[in-house]
């Protein structure tokens, strides 16, 4: 067996990680297993050196780092014989916890890259249309966005991320929100009639779980074919309070149980003019000028429109043992 391990030296512990790896596939395979290690570059944030895995002969690739070198790492498996393995090291760690991996235990999360059940999820494919007139497609794993949230990434301050982590962001939002507009934005879902609406932000989901025990998607699957689109319009601060009360205790708590869930309609009608769901299997979407996008968590520049689309079950991906 040949695996690669893909990591970011910057985000990660690489002597431990050596160990952890080394460990576990010594474990799962016995009989031998050829490790490749190979480094991201600022350059490079880990597509180019998955595909020189894949051209070496490797079927599992560990992305070790953040959730931008998982990210590079899945665009270049998709649709790939390999699986991707994630052993976590980053500030938001998004597709780790929606797969209930452990995101602060190399050695747990090195065990199941090489042991865990291997099951097959979507891959978000994002194509930017940009202001110069240029198309670029990318992949992405957890969520696409635009507005407030786009530009609280790309403001985020490198050395609070690197010590606070995903606290960092909220130390950007603040910066943000006193100066932050509407942004109006045209939409369309599986190419239907089309809808505008002015937003603080809409983030286009492949999955719902976020740092800071946030459920942004309470009935988000990873693996339904489907893109779930959340739509933020608060129109004050009270009304960012409203949202966050849903997205950290209706969703995460009140909603699984019958009772919460009654409260939950009773109280819920105040919260649905600042946040609505859609879903469907593709999203298009245009804004009047030019606006950052990000995707997991990285900002991606500037678009004047977004084509989002479903990969259904186009990446294989290590994750733990189903119970029982």
């Amino acid at each position: 067996m040949i695996a690669a391990v893909v990591y970011n030296p910057v985000r990660v512990d690489v002597p431990r990680v050596m160990a952890a790896v080394e460990a576990a596939a010594t474990s799962a395979h016995p009989d031998g297993v050829e490790l490749l290690w190979l480094e991201t570059t600022p350059e490079d944030g880990g597509q180019a050196q998955a595909l020189d895995a894949l051209e070496r002969g490797a079927s599992l690739v560990l992305a070790a780092g953040g959730d931008g070198t998982v990210r590079a790492v899945a665009e270049a498996l998709r649709g790939r014989d390999a699986t991707l393995g994630v052993v976590p090291g980053g500030t938001g760690n998004l597709l780790a916890r929606n797969l209930g991996l452990p995101f602060a235990n190399v050695e747990a999360a090195s065990a199941i890259a090489f042991a865990g059940d291997t099951r097959r999820i979507d891959i978000g494919v994002a194509t930017a249309r940009r202001p110069d007139g240029s198309e670029t497609e990318h992949a992405f794993l957890v969520m696409a966005g635009v507005g407030i949230d786009a530009t609280v990434i790309a403001s985020a301050r490198p050395e609070l991320k690197r010590r606070f982590g995903w606290l960092a962001y909220v130390d950007a939002a603040f910066r943000a929100l006193p100066a932050s507009t509407k942004v109006r934005i045209r939409f369309r879902l599986d190419r239907g009639h089309e809808r505008s609406a002015h937003v603080s932000t809409i983030l286009i989901a492949n999955c719902g779980a976020l740092p800071g025990n946030m459920e942004l998607i309470p009935d988000g699957a990873i693996d339904d074919g489907l893109l779930d689109v959340a739509i933020l319009q608060p129109a004050t601060v009270f009304g960012w309070l409203a949202i966050w009360r849903k997205v950290t205790w209706e969703n995460r708590v009140l909603r699984k149980t019958s009772l919460g869930r009654r409260f939950i309609r009773f109280t819920d009608r105040a919260v649905r003019t600042r946040l609505s769901y859609l879903r469907g299997a593709s999203v298009q979407l245009e804004v009047d000028a030019p606006e950052p996008f990000e995707l997991d968590g990285d900002a991606f520049g500037d678009i004047l429109g977004l084509d989002l689309s479903v990969d259904e079950l186009g990446l294989r991906v290590k994750a733990p043992a189903a119970a029982g």
